[in-house]
Parts: C-alpha cells; sequence; structure tokens
C-alpha cells in the first residue's frame, strides 16, 4: 500500500481550494451565451421557422439518464408552448444505441428530426434523412468520429470551430441551451432556470466534472429540486422519506432507478415518469421503475458472481463470458469485477448463435479503449472512451482477441501502483472533527473532478463488529485509535472480521442526524492490512 501523507485541517483546506483555484466557483451569472455553441442560432431558426408553419417535428433520445432528462426537458417545453412533439428513444436491446437506421420508419412523414445526447455518429441515419428530404439537427456531447454526419445543424462543442468554452458538458444542457435559445428567440415568458433541477440530475449521472458551469448548473439545481413542485419530484422524495436532496442521492438512488429502465426494458418508462402530470400517475410510474431496479441488481448481484468465478487472477486484463447474460447490466458488472480484481474488466454476453457482445471497463492509468482499438480484427463492433468501451465479436474470436489485449496491455509497460488519487491524506482520529465536515461541505457537490474527500488511518483498532440490515448485508464497527473511537460502516460486506484486530481503513467522514443528535460516523470503502 502506497504512503500517504498526514493531513491535517489546515492542509485539507488547501487541497480543496486547488481544485478551483483557476477560476473560482462560478455562478448562473457566468453561463456562457448559448450563441457560442457552433449551429445553435441556425438550428433555433430551423426549430421556429417549423414552429410557426405547423410542420412535423420528431425526437431522437437516448436511453441512458442523459438521455432520458433531454427528452424529458424538450417534451416538457414543447408541450408549455403547446407545440406537438412526437419522442422516440431507441430500445437498446430491438434497436441498438443512438439514431440508427432502425428508427427510420417511425420518422417517415416528419419534416424535422432533432436529436439530444446523441447523433454524431449517425453517419447512414442522417443520409437517410436527407434522401427522404428531411432536415435533421443533431445535439449531442461526444467525441467526434472521423467521419461527420450530414446534418442541417450540428451542435456539439467538440468540433474544433465551435467557441463554447468548456468542453465537458452533458447531452440534457446542449439540450437546454436549445430551448433557452428557442426561447429566446420566439420572446416567450418561461423561466428557463425551473429546468435545471432536471439537467443537475444529468450532469451528476454522466459523470461530468463538477466544476466551472457544472457545478452551478448543479447547485441550482439541487436547490429547485429542494422546493420543486414536479409530481415526479414530489414521488420521489416520498419514496426517499426526505425532503431534501444531495448529489449523493442523485447519483446512488435517483440515476439508477432512472437508468434501469432502459438496462432492463425501454427508457420511455422513464422519460413518462419524469413528465407525470398528477402525483397518482407519478407514483405508479415511479413504482414501475423501482421494481426495474430491483431486479437489476439482482440479475447484476447474479451475473458478477458468476463472472468472479471464471476470473484467472494472472491476466492482466479481465475477460470473462457467459451465455444469455443480461446486455443491460454487463456494464455494471464489469465496473464491479474490475474495482474487486483492481483491474481492467471486459464481461461479455453470448446469444444462442456464438455472437459475444459486452462492456469493458478500465482500472488505473490502462486507457482501455487505446488497447482495444489495437485489437479490431478481431473485433466486429467497438465503440468508446479510455475508461469504458462497447464491443461485440465472434465466439471463434474470443481466444485470439483475449491473447492479443494481454499483448497489447503488457506492450504499455502501465505502472502497477495502490496509489489511490481520491484519499487526500492519512488522517488522525484525534483531527476527525464537525470542523472538518463543515469545511468539507464549502465544497459540495461532489462528484467527478471533485470527489469527496476520502482519508486513510492506520492501525485501527476493532473495538465491536456486528452484521446489520435486513439481510445482515452490511457491517457496523466501533473503531478505536488514539484512544478515540468512532462508529464506522462497510456497506454491501460479508466478510469476517474479529473485535480486537488491528485494520487499516479508507473511508468518508459523515454526520449523522439521529433522534436530534448529531456525531460524525465514517463511510469505509475498502479495509487494508489485517493485523492480528
Amino acid at each position: 500500500m502506497s504512503n500517504y501523507k498526514k493531513i491535517d485541517f489546515k492542509s485539507l483546506e488547501s487541497i480543496l481550494y486547488q481544485r478551483f483555484d483557476r477560476e473560482g466557483f462560478l455562478s448562473l451569472k457566468d453561463l456562457p451565451s448559448p450563441t457560442l455553441l457552433k449551429d445553435m442560432d441556425r438550428a433555433t431558426n430551423r426549430i421556429i421557422e417549423a414552429i410557426n408553419s405547423g410542420e412535423k417535428i420528431v425526437l431522437i433520445g437516448d436511453y441512458d439518464v442523459d438521455g432520458v432528462v433531454s427528452t424529458s426537458l424538450m417534451k416538457l417545453f414543447f408541450d408549455e408552448i403547446d407545440v406537438p412533439l412526437k419522442w422516440i428513444i431507441p430500445n437498446r436491446f430491438r434497436d441498438g444505441y443512438g439514431f440508427s437506421p432502425t428508427i427510420i420508419p417511425q420518422i417517415k412523414g416528419y419534416d424535422l428530426v432533432i436529436t439530444v445526447d446523441n447523433g454524431i455518429s449517425a453517419i447512414d441515419a442522417a443520409d437517410m434523412c436527407r434522401d427522404m428530404g428531411i432536415d435533421l439537427i443533431i445535439t449531442d456531447h461526444h467525441l467526434l468520429p472521423p467521419k461527420m454526419p450530414t446534418a442541417y445543424a450540428i451542435i456539439d462543442q467538440k468540433q474544433k470551430d465551435c467557441n463554447f468554452p468548456y468542453d465537458d458538458i452533458c447531452g440534457a444542457q446542449i439540450a437546454w441551451y436549445l430551448i433557452a435559445s428557442i426561447q429566446k428567440e420566439m420572446s416567450l415568458s418561461i423561466d428557463m432556470k425551473i429546468y435545471l433541477e432536471y439537467v443537475a440530475i444529468a450532469i451528476i449521472a454522466d459523470m461530468m466534472p463538477l466544476k466551472h458551469i457544472n457545478r452551478a448548473m448543479v447547485i441550482a439545481g439541487i436547490q429547485l429540486l429542494n422546493r420543486s413542485s414536479r409530481v415526479a419530484i414530489r414521488a420521489f422524495k416520498e419514496h426517499l422519506s426526505r425532503e431534501e436532496f444531495s448529489s449523493d442521492d442523485i447519483g446512488f438512488q435517483l440515476a439508477p432507478i432512472l437508468n434501469s429502465a432502459g438496462r432492463m426494458e425501454d427508457a420511455i418508462y422513464s422519460v413518462e415518469f419524469l413528465t407525470s402530470t398528477n402525483i397518482y400517475d407519478a407514483r405508479s410510474k415511479l413504482e414501475k421503475l423501482i421494481n426495474f431496479n430491483n431486479a437489476r441488481k439482482e440479475i447484476e448481484q447474479s451475473i458478477t458472481n458468476l463472472a468472479i468465478e471464471q476470473v484467472d487472477e494472472s491476466d492482466s486484463v479481465i475477460v470473462v463470458e457467459g451465455r444469455e447474460w443480461h446486455e443491460g447490466v454487463v456494464g455494471i458488472v464489469a465496473a464491479r469485477v474490475s474495482r474487486h480484481f483492481e483491474k481492467p474488466a471486459i464481461v461479455l454476453s453470448r446469444s444462442e448463435d456464438g455472437r459475444l457482445k459486452g462492456s469493458g471497463r478500465s482500472f488505473g492509468e490502462c486507457d482501455l479503449f487505446d488497447i482495444t482499438s489495437n485489437c479490431r480484427e478481431y473485433l466486429d463492433k467497438f465503440g468508446g472512451h479510455h475508461a469504458a468501451i462497447g464491443l461485440s465479436l465472434s465466439i471463434d474470436n474470443l481466444v485470439d482477441f483475449k491473447d492479443k489485449i494481454e499483448d497489447e496491455y503488457i506492450k504499455k509497460e502501465y505502472k502497477d501502483t495502490t496509489y489511490d488519487p481520491d484519499i487526500v491524506g492519512e488522517l488522525d482520529f484525534n483531527d476527525i472533527t464537525f470542523d472538518i465536515t463543515r469545511l468539507i461541505k464549502q465544497y459540495e457537490p461532489f462528484g467527478e473532478e471533485n470527489p469527496k474527500p476520502r482519508f486513510i488511518t492506520k492501525s485501527v483498532k476493532i473495538i465491536q463488529v456486528d452484521s446489520i440490515g435486513k439481510a445482515k448485508e452490511h457491517l457496523r464497527f466501533v473503531l478505536e485509535h488514539n484512544n478515540i473511537r468512532f462508529v464506522a460502516l462497510k456497506f454491501k460486506c460479508r466478510d469476517r472480521y474479529d473485535i480486537g484486530n488491528f485494520i487499516t481503513i479508507s473511508y468518508t467522514i459523515n454526520e449523522n442526524n439521529f433522534r436530534g443528535e448529531r456525531t460524525l460516523q465514517l463511510l469505509i470503502d475498502k479495509v487494508y492490512n489485517i493485523i492480528l
């Protein structure tokens, strides 16, 4: 295990401040103008023309949370201005990702197609739109392909000649900018700030860096969520039995539930929930999503167990496959397997005809996209980025693929390190105070590129340990260090620990309010070095 510097209140304050020292904390008044996005004016004018002339408009979304929220934003806005809008979200299992040729039969007879959170790689579908005389407006935020689709307008901040100052924004932010631009040009009296409550959900769920305008939009969005009158939000507050949300509630509670519909069946259920018009429908739709999510968790755990059993721990890159493993969860399973073994992992589902399709997640320094890209000769389809990939291949190519990707990993000579950049330093228990938690709160919300500070403490004595939870799936410790004791929790853990053992732990600090009493507790993410 790597050595970490000792840390106290003052050094922690310096570390957190350095995350924002380049541009400080922005607010909504610092949001760039929509006109800085390439083709925004052109797209806006074409949509207004279609609205004024009564043309038929169709929207193509995506099945993840960003795509679902983007679709919901557009639908809510068009409902508010009383303009018909057909919306389509491709089905993961039937249509595949994004605006593909399989969607074309559903858009016949329409005059204008708008994509949200997808479309930048839709070469074939774009050509088919052109041949059918349908104008296409693409709004996306993903990396640009070698060849760009042909479209009336393309809004993607990653275009070289785009003047938007921030590269890392999500699809829902671009959708919000588009409707803000339409609202302004049409001189409508609509408060665009209200829509930020949904935009914040997408920013967090799509793991955008919580800096610059992203932080400003999330802070404003969470404030709006906490006083929201939308029935979907009211229903979700009832589900959580609370009146206020944190970024963690969105990332670990709401986002997985919204994601589950697209993973298990069809993302249209998530859009219908977010755009519910009465509380009774919202509750019913939320219950359906929760059932999807519970089923997802059960299937995911089952496949994770099967995948772990297959792993050869001598492999540098884990590649496992199983017959008809659920395609909607293999990405999550890959992430779990990767974290478990601290190695890149690829999890594949095998169909009856011997085709393999799945996802991979990277670990540490490894650029999984790079090393897999050098194995394209064995792949049918492949895409992604350095940390996550999607791919398909024939079962006949599996052995050669595994050998090749192992060789590619070894060639890169990645450093084998146990250093965790999210651990800010080594903390003594006597330095854990409410002053520390007050300091940490100043830098909320936490997420990508602004992680909640994690600490490490060595030679911690186990005073007490108990299994808790309905299925005894969590552990509750009483731990002692330097004669100071804290309660600590480790979730989803059935490992055995004995009273009197000394351990090293990494953890976050949490304020716990129970029956009016405020205490500090530790949330353990990893236990190292058990000493009997």
